[in-house]
């Protein structure tokens, strides 16, 4: 009774809300797509799962003649056989189970697999504007929860609607074949048995229902708070009791929900025992009285009241079937959701390599705007999707500079001017809206992105480094480096003397996002990185900007090693960094207003000399007289 009544109450507690869920069309149809590869699994679990109700009846049934035929006539031989096919069906019945569960989680753990797999390596090939809208969050329940609950919902509706089906029939068919009256006199008592069930399996759901979104609630504040800069906010700001009062709420929320929920278990269990017990009562009350004027025999009381303990449960199960199908169905529409949203940047079918020379860039007649929300994101995956989801209006305009071998071409402006745009799409995570970007004579949308990657590297404001070692960190530029390449790269980086001197040397772990490294030395680990992979391109994007004047120099010693024999693209805030570039372009209001070198543009007195005034004054403002 207690794992029938925790199959009945997994159906129950499902969000009934689902039953009247319009599906995406197609989706049974891609439902069945994934399942066609676990077709033979499925056929053997479905089968095992037949011949498993199937022997539901059989220990009833074989007590009734071990009554009739071997205890009431006192025949030990027939007690001791029958007891030993009893034996041995429960010996077939648990190997059986067993077999059955091999199945289902071979089915289950393929499906997860499947579909993990393929959500990841789909969400990692969306633009950078699709994870600057999704909540982290949101996006690892899709590739957990969702996932999950759609294998769970899938392999447990495949055993409940078959296995419920054909034992609830076999027992009904058993039980009509020992005795008709009693048969319709338990079915009389299915009413008293479902309705409390469906009201307390209502109360149930809403309340798991609660329990999910408190839960999700005080883990979102446990993720923020817990990563290095939301700990970092709380300490600096000094709201510890603030975070303790928040938290504690969101704690008695799901404190006082789970209690609720334990309650209603309990009471549904008491239901389910109590129903159980009334049934019993009437078969050993009417079935004893006909048992007394010998229209039944004792074995086929007792048989009846054992089939009538396996009835009510699966009974119960078919009643909620809509909904466990439905569950199932929305699980896998919510993963679909992700698999449909098509990458704004795609490789083509026939892309080519870009050739392993030189590396020259040519940017021609580019305009540009930021893709609108529904573009690139899903509203389901977006903290606040009500607000502005249109598109950013062209913030390029009609771009056009080449860029020669071994060359440095220096983008300056002011803020907001589009000069990150620019490296952007240099580096195809945008495609421009009109125009063409060309290295070494490709369009990027022709291109393959292995040769790409091979191709351009880039050097951004802050380097991320993932929480791992730092040899880990800079394999993942080059997973064949050696260790003398790995020393190589950090000495011309200037990190060398740092590595060095930690305990564990490359297998120090840098921490979250690389905290417990300063900013300076996360610049120089991420030149080191790049030195691995070795581009033909590199692409600064105010790589200097956040540092002081120590860090400042160190890193600018590492760029150098960086940009030796390289083609560069350098975008800068101060001037004095990019005075010695081959060319300078200055950006203003997503155009190219002025190109040219520094004495050029100085002579020129436009808008690159007048930001060259106005910095250089404020950069001597700041200096200390000399004494």
């Amino acid at each position: 009774m207690s794992a029938n009544g925790w199959m009945v109450m997994s159906s129950m507690t499902r969000d009934s809300s689902v039953r009247d869920h319009h599906l995406a069309p197609g989706t049974r149809r891609r439902v069945m797509s994934y399942a066609a590869a676990y077709k033979g699994p499925i056929a053997v679990f479905l089968a095992l799962t037949v011949v498993d109700s199937v022997l539901v009846v059989a220990s009833p049934l074989i007590l009734q003649h071990l009554v009739d035929d071997g205890v009431i006539p006192q025949d030990a031989g027939v007690v001791v056989r029958l007891a030993m096919l009893v034996a041995v069906i429960a010996l077939a019945d648990a190997g059986l189970t067993l077999v059955e569960r091999w199945f289902s989680a071979r089915i289950g753990e393929g499906l997860i697999y499947d579909l993990r797999t393929e959500v990841f390596s789909h969400v990692l090939r969306q633009p950078i504007a699709f994870f600057t809208r999704a909540q982290t969050g949101a996006l690892v329940t899709r590739l957990n929860s969702d996932v999950i609950g759609a294998q769970q919902a899938f392999t447990s509706v495949l055993q409940n609607l078959v296995g419920n089906a054909i034992g609830l029939v076999v027992i009904v068919v058993a039980m009509a074949s020992l005795s008709w009256q009693l048969t319709v006199g338990a079915f009389v008592l299915v009413p008293l048995f479902l309705v409390p069930a469906r009201v307390i399996g209502r109360r149930l759901a809403g309340l798991t229902h609660r329990q999910m979104v408190l839960n999700a609630d005080m883990g979102a504040q446990m993720s923020e708070r817990f990563n290095v800069a939301g700990a970092l906010l709380v300490k600096l700001f000094g709201e510890g009791e603030r975070e303790d009062r928040e938290y504690a709420g969101h704690a008695a929320s799901v404190r006082d929900v789970g209690i609720r929920l334990a309650v209603n278990r309990s009471v549904f269990f008491v239901a389910l025992a109590l129903v159980a017990s009334l049934a019993t009562a009437m078969v050993y009350g009417f079935g004893g009285v006909m048992a007394v004027r010998g229209v039944l025999t004792v074995g086929t009381l007792l048989a009846l009241s054992a089939l009538l303990a396996r009835l009510y449960a699966p009974l119960t199960a078919l009643s909620n079937v809509r909904v466990d199908v439905m569950t199932a169905l929305v699980s896998f529409e919510r993963v679909f959701e992700v698999l449909d949203l098509p990458p704004l940047v795609e490789e083509r079918a026939d892309a080519v390599e870009i050739p392993d020379a030189p590396v020259h860039v040519e940017v021609a007649d580019v305009s540009f705007r930021y893709p609108s929300a529904d573009e690139v994101s899903l509203a389901s995956l977006e903290a606040n999707a009500t607000g502005d989801r249109r598109g950013s209006g062209d913030i390029l305009h009609d771009i056009s500079f080449t860029v020669e071998p071994g060359s440095m071409v220096a983008l300056v402006g002011p803020s907001g001017a589009g000069k990150t745009t620019i490296a952007s799409l240099v580096a195809r995570l945008y495609d421009p809206t009109s125009g063409t970007v060309r290295v070494n004579g490709v369009d990027l949308r022709d291109a393959t992105f292995a040769s790409l990657h091979q191709r351009v590297g880039v050097v951004t404001q802050e380097a991320h480094l993932f929480h791992d070692t730092i040899r880990a960190n800079l394999l993942y530029a080059d997973p064949s480096a050696t260790p003398g390449q790995l020393e190589s790269a950090l000495r011309a980086a200037q990190v060398w003397p740092l590595v060095e001197s930690l305990p564990a040397g490359l297998d120090t772990v840098v921490g979250d996002r690389g905290h417990r490294l300063s900013g300076g030395e996360k610049q120089r680990l991420a030149i080191a990185r790049l030195l691995l992979k070795g581009p033909g391109l590199v692409v600064l994007d105010e790589a200097t900007a956040h540092l002081d004047s120590e860090s400042e120099a160190a890193v600018q010693k590492a760029l150098d090693a960086a940009l030796e024999d390289r083609t560069s693209i350098v975008i800068a805030h101060r001037l004095s960094t990019v005075r010695h570039a081959d060319r300078l372009l200055v950006v203003d209001g997503g155009r190219i207003v002025e190109q040219g070198s520094h004495v050029e543009l100085l002579a020129r007195g436009g808008l690159y000399a007048d930001l060259y005034r106005t910095q250089f004054a404020e950069e001597a403002e700041v200096e200390p007289h000399p004494a």
